[in-house]
C-alpha cells in the first residue's frame, strides 16, 4: 500500500472505528509500528487534528459525507466485499479492506450504531484457489499489462503443450470456476487464448504496446461456453434418466439451456457449447443414467474415455 494510500486508510480507520493503537493500527496496514508513528507525525504536520486518549481518535467529523445505506444495504455490501475472490490474495484483499473502511467511515450514526449489533442473514462461499506470493506478483503484472496496454512475456505451463515461452498482448481478467484467468492475444500461435494465472511460471513487461481491439469482452469472447474452454460452437443432445434425470432437472448448468420431460421420468437436455471438452468431464459423472444422442463428436470421446477407465478398473 503506497504512503498516500495509508495515511487515508488510516483516517477512515480512525473515523470508524475508535480506540486503536498503534500496533492495531500497524496490523490493519500491514507494516510496522514505527511506520505507523511517522504517519501520524505526517498527518499532524498536514495540520490533521488527531489526538490520543487511550487510543488515537480524529477529532473532526468533517471528512467524508454519509452514505444513506440502511442496515440492509451495508451488511449486504459487506457480504459481498467480504465473499470477493479478491479476498484471497493480498493485492485484492487490501483494495476490499480500503472500500470497506471507507464505508464505514461515511455511514450515517444510526446504522454505525445499529451495525454493532446485527450480523449478515446472507453469507457466500465462493470457492477459489489461493494464489502463492510469487503468482500474486504474476497477477499484478499482467492486470498492468492490461492497464497500459504493453505486451507481457511469458513462461506459461500449458495443459496441452507444457512449458514453453510465449508473447501476449493482455486484454482482460476474468475470475472463473475457482480460479484467475488472462484472456490475451497470443503471438505463438497468432490467435486469442485463455491463461491461467497460477500456471505462469514467469512473467516480464515488455516495452512494445499494442492497440487493444474493442470487440474483445468478456461476454463475447465466453458466450456459449460450458466453463473457460472456448471453441466453435456445437449443438449438444443428451438423454438424463434416473437419479441423473432429477438432477439436471432441478438444477441450473447453461444459460442457453433447454430441459424437456420425455416421459418414464427421463428428459431431454438440448444446450449449444463452445468445444466438447467441458461438458464431457460433466457427463462422465453421471455415469450410465446420461446418454449422449448428438454430436457424434462428443459420442466417441465419451466412448474413448470409458475404455481408458474399464482398463484400469478391469
Amino acid at each position: 500500500m503506497a504512503k498516500y494510500d495509508r495515511l487515508l486508510f488510516i483516517l477512515n480507520l480512525l473515523r470508524s472505528r475508535r480506540n486503536l493503537n498503534a500496533a492495531q493500527i500497524a496490523g490493519e496496514c500491514e507494516v510496522t509500528e514505527r511506520t505507523i508513528y511517522r504517519d501520524i507525525i505526517s498527518l499532524s504536520e498536514a495540520h490533521i487534528p488527531i489526538y490520543y486518549d487511550r487510543g488515537y481518535k480524529y477529532a473532526s467529523d468533517n471528512f467524508l459525507p454519509t452514505l444513506n445505506f440502511n442496515l440492509d444495504e451495508y451488511l449486504t455490501l459487506k457480504t459481498i466485499l467480504e465473499s470477493s475472490p479478491l479476498n484471497k490474495n493480498s493485492l485484492g484483499r487490501s483494495r476490499v479492506k480500503g472500500i470497506k473502511s471507507k464505508i464505514d467511515a461515511c455511514l450515517t450514526p444510526a446504522v454505525a450504531e445499529m451495525k454493532k449489533y446485527n450480523s449478515p442473514s446472507l453469507t457466500m462461499d465462493i470457492k477459489s484457489t489461493t494464489l502463492e506470493p510469487s503468482h500474486e506478483k504474476f497477477y499484478a503484472m499482467v492486470e498492468q499489462g492490461i492497464k497500459s496496454h504493453t505486451t507481457i512475456e511469458l513462461k506459461y505451463n500449458s495443459i496441452k503443450s507444457g512449458v514453453i515461452d510465449r508473447a501476449v498482448d493482455p486484454y482482460f481478467l476474468i475470475f472463473i470456476e475457482r480460479a484467475f484467468y488472462f484472456v490475451g492475444f497470443c503471438h505463438l500461435r497468432n490467435d486469442l487464448r485463455t491463461f491461467r494465472t497460477d500456471r505462469i511460471i514467469a512473467i516480464s513487461l515488455t516495452d512494445r504496446k499494442f492497440i487493444p481491439r474493442k470487440e474483445i469482452d468478456p461476454i463475447k469472447y465466453f458466450e456459449n461456453s460450458w466453463g473457460v474452454f472456448s471453441g466453435q460452437p456445437v449443438e449438444v443432445e443428451v438423454e438424463f434418466s434416473g437419479t441423473a434425470a432429477r438432477v439436471v432437472s432441478l438444477g441450473h448448468h447453461h444459460p442457453g439451456e433447454k430441459i424437456t420431460p420425455v416421459g418414464d421420468g427421463k428428459i431431454k437436455y438440448q444446450v449449444t457449447v463452445r468445444g466438447i471438452e467441458e461438458i464431457c468431464r460433466w457427463l462422465i459423472g453421471f455415469g450410465g443414467e446420461a446418454r449422449v444422442v448428438r454430436p457424434e463428436s462428443l459420442i466417441l470421446e465419451l466412448r474413448n474415455r470409458a475404455k481408458e477407465i474399464i482398463k484400469i478398473y478391469k
